[in-house]
């Protein structure tokens, strides 16, 4: 394995000034997935106003995917030198100029363009994030600090989606995208003010990225769990509106349903951060189980809009414990390369957001909306069964090891 060493001393940081870096950090993750997963909210207004399909609208979620997926180790490599704060402020700033440009957009080029840049700040902003607890706090402070910052990915869920999509349905889909630009700028503020400088660990070169992949099994078995699980729930979340709508659920409801979605993945990060120092494994496999069980009941299921709250529920309590479980594998295995690791592990779950939703798309262009969920559910039982049959004892036993 490549052992890329951090330079100069070792010094422990503060925990108060930690621990407000990593605020900034949480909050500049909440407003990257409120920006990248605003739209799953508001896809039939959106193509509605600009004169496009559902399926088609969905580009909103598959574009800054698949350039998330090639600017992750892109970004890693080209700023390998660069202080952590000023590349993290750069792309943070970008998503609030992005989304205030969609905010005034006449055409759907143009969102498509806007949308390509958030995917730049996504890919790169979180792959140096992922890590970089290891590096505001205390050594103590490690876990607890990353299942915050990941916290934000499901405060997105809970507070950024449903919100964005309630504002959408009352002041237009235009004033939901202008907030969340307004967002982006108030996280570009508190990390330019709350964060401290933070040094690069040593240059990351491309061929470090592949070296670490080849020489660590752990790692690959994350990053093949990773595209299952997250291709899965994109496909069919991505359109859990019109799939909803289908049913009969009322579009007013539409947004406390995904509020319900979102407080159920907050119990399930912080529940997965409790799990996983001893049982990571399980976690995996648990996450995988429920989230088949709960894309296949949704599509089986005759429901009103109480079953469908109680179905998003579980499926939210499944997703929630998705970031910080499957960083944390990541991490435990390549733990000398950290950011080479999550480079990788960042591409590969932004690849899987575009492939989900552009997946989905052709499938509700195609076939029956309840499609996505059958093939959602179809691939999270595979990656069950990838963890069940071909990793061993990959995962518990790094972390018994710390």
């Amino acid at each position: 394995m490549t052992t890329l060493q951090v330079s100069g001393p070792v010094v422990e940081p503060s925990p108060v000034k930690g621990w407000l870096a990593v605020l900034a950090v949480t909050l500049g993750i909440f407003a990257l997935m409120t920006s990248e997963l605003l739209p799953v909210g508001l896809l039939t207004p959106i193509g509605s106003a600009l004169h496009v399909s559902e399926g088609t609208a969905g580009l909103m979620v598959t574009v800054p995917g698949l350039v998330a997926a090639v600017s992750a180790p892109l970004v890693t490599v080209a700023t390998g030198k660069v202080d952590r704060r000023l590349v993290l402020a750069v792309l943070i700033g970008l998503v609030g100029a992005a989304n205030l440009a969609s905010a005034f957009a006449t055409s759907f080029a143009v969102v498509l363009v806007a949308r390509f840049l958030i995917g730049i700040s996504v890919g790169g902003f979180w792959s140096l994030a992922g890590g970089i607890a290891l590096r505001l706090v205390p050594a103590r402070h490690v876990t607890r600090a990353t299942a915050v910052i990941f916290g934000g990915v499901e405060a997105a869920s809970v507070l950024g989606v449903p919100t964005g999509t309630l504002i959408g349905d009352f002041s237009g889909w235009r004033t939901a995208f202008a907030a969340v630009g307004i967002l982006g700028l108030t996280s570009l503020a508190c990390m330019i003010f709350l964060m401290p400088k933070v040094a690069p660990e040593a240059t990351l070169t491309f061929a470090d990225l592949p070296k670490v992949f080849r020489a660590n099994a752990a790692l690959r078995v994350g990053i093949a769990m990773t595209f299952l699980v997250i291709t899965g729930h994109f496909v069919a979340y991505t359109f859990v509106r019109p799939v909803l709508q289908a049913d009969g659920v009322e579009p007013g409801m539409i947004g406390a349903l995904l509020l319900a979605f979102g407080v159920a993945g907050i119990c399930g990060n912080f529940l997965a951060g409790a799990l996983i120092t001893k049982r990571l494994r399980q976690t995996a496999v648990g996450i995988a189980a429920i989230l088949t069980t709960a894309m296949v009941l949704l599509a089986v299921t005759d429901h009103d809009v109480y079953t469908a709250g109680a179905i998003l529920i579980l499926w939210g309590l499944g997703y929630g414990a998705v970031p910080v479980t499957f960083q944390t594998w990541i991490l435990d295995a390549a733990p000398h390369a950290t950011e080479a690791a999550s480079s990788l592990y960042v591409s590969m779950f932004n690849l899987s957001i575009a492939l989900g939703a552009l997946f989905g798309g052709l499938a509700v262009d195609s076939f029956a909306t309840a499609g996505v969920l059958w093939i959602g559910g179809g691939l999270a039982l595979l990656a069950l069964l990838v963890l069940l049959l071909g990793t061993g004892g990959a995962g518990n036993s790094r972390r018994a090891a710390h």
